[in-house]
């Protein structure tokens, strides 16, 4: 059992009526010593709520404690909490959360569920020592924040039509790729709502299991008991399933049997630790699994990244200037045949954030993805077998009509969709 803290629908409604923005709640978590250790953290955690926060972070300092929320991916300072409130506040996280509050000197981790809107809110917490006291982060896994389905994830038509095709092939792996935080589990969530029919059976194994999906059969890894991906792997294969998701592909043993799901008549979902989609075979072949292996199962790789999208209530435009416009057309020169490439006008206005109440002064408010990806056709599966380099995987890519994810992020500058410098920020060097 895992701890719960009641955050009511009343309660909630009230910090939405009193919270406009992150400065209201700064306002709210003055004076705590006249307010009890749970009406700062149900603070925080309402505050984290009508901000969609993913994450909330605690950081204590020489002479005080730093509060930051993690907004579409980016920190942002919220308020600064006395050190004094601060030691009964740890305790009070730990004591929800079910970790050991004598230990002071190692990291723990832990879970506890709120409420809100009649919804069930997972909290994981994390607990690590610093020279000035426990630094805490609280993931908020609001199922909100996943229920994003195919067709919004924000590719373009053409890679969306091609991965369209490749769900609705019954049998292959499709390999999502990216670093923590790039959008793979909200993509790989939104795959396998795609394919979920009334005749087809899906088992997931994940570490852990982030976010429930009705219908689907979730399993969660316990190494300490010795469920891990492989042995998990092999129980789920004796289960008769249509469609397999694995967490994430770590070693030599999950990959080989994956791989051999996915050639024996199974539709296999993954992901992988790639800067790029050019790298899947090549960190494949890393984990020595074989290319005859390889060539076969893998249907197509692709990498995604997350660009925050400009505020639409007070985003403005600007001209660019030469530096900025001499980089968009640097990629639209790259485009490969059959992608169309964009006239840039002159002078080229293009979207600039602002900040306002609404995206609480950062002038973005949400996110969505850029994408890039290489299907294993004939001619890449020929390649695959002579154990391609990632620079001869991205020529391939290209060859194929792929385009990159840093093109993906220019063309989404060019609809109005982001700005230059978040596209820079995220994809800069892929």
């Amino acid at each position: 059992m895992t701890g719960e803290v009641d955050v009511s629908t009343e309660r909630i409604a009230s910090f939405r009526a009193a919270v406009k923005g992150i400065p209201d709640i700064a306002k709210l978590l003055t004076n705590l010593a006249e307010k009890r250790t749970t009406d700062i953290l149900e603070i925080i955690i309402a505050g984290s709520l009508e901000t969609d926060a993913s994450d909330i972070h605690l950081e204590p300092q020489a002479d005080h404690v730093r509060l930051r929320y993690r907004l579409d991916g980016v920190l942002n300072d919220v308020a600064d909490i006395p050190s004094a409130s601060y030691k009964y506040l740890t305790s009070r996280v730990k004591l929800i959360s079910e970790m050991k509050l004598n230990i002071q000197t190692r990291g723990q981790d832990g879970r506890f569920t709120i409420k809100a809107d009649n919804v069930e809110i997972e909290v994981r917490a994390s607990v690590l020592p610093g020279p000035y006291g426990e630094n805490i982060v609280l993931r908020i896994l609001n199922p909100k924040n996943i229920a994003v389905g195919f067709k919004d994830l924000g590719m373009q038509p053409w890679i969306q039509e091609q991965m369209a095709k490749e769900l609705a092939k019954p049998n292959g792996m499709i390999m999502t790729t990216g670093p923590t935080g790039s959008g793979k589990t909200t993509t790989l969530y939104a795959f396998i709502r795609e394919v979920h029919k009334p005749g087809t059976k899906i088992i997931t194994l994940e570490d852990p299991i982030e976010y429930h999906i009705a219908g689907i059969e979730q399993t969660q890894i316990h190494a300490e008991s010795g469920y891990d991906f492989p042995s998990g792997l092999r129980s789920i294969l004796r289960q008769d399933p249509d469609v397999i998701l694995v967490g994430e592909m770590r070693d030599f043993e999950t990959a080989h049997t994956a791989m051999n799901a996915a050639l024996t008549g199974h539709l296999v979902f993954s992901t992988l630790h790639t800067n790029n989609a050019a790298g899947t075979i090549p960190r494949l072949i890393d984990l020595n699994i074989e290319p005859a292996i390889i060539a076969p199962a893998i249907n197509v790789a692709m990498a995604q990244r997350l660009v925050r999208k400009v505020c639409e209530k007070c985003k403005t435009t600007a001209e660019a200037d030469a530096a900025t416009r001499a980089a968009i057309e640097a990629e639209l020169a790259l485009l490969p045949k059959g992608v169309a490439k964009p006239a840039l006008p002159t002078p080229l206005v293009l979207p600039k954030a602002t900040g306002c109440e609404a995206c609480h002064n950062t002038g973005y408010k949400g996110r969505l993805g850029v994408f890039e990806l290489i299907l294993i056709d004939d001619t890449v599966e020929q390649l695959v077998f002579k154990k391609p380099s990632e620079v001869e995987m991205k020529q391939a890519m290209h060859a194929q009509g792929q385009i990159t994810m840093r093109q993906d992020g220019v063309l989404k500058v060019l609809a109005g969709v982001t700005d230059f410098p978040e596209v820079e920020r995220v994809v800069g060097e892929t």
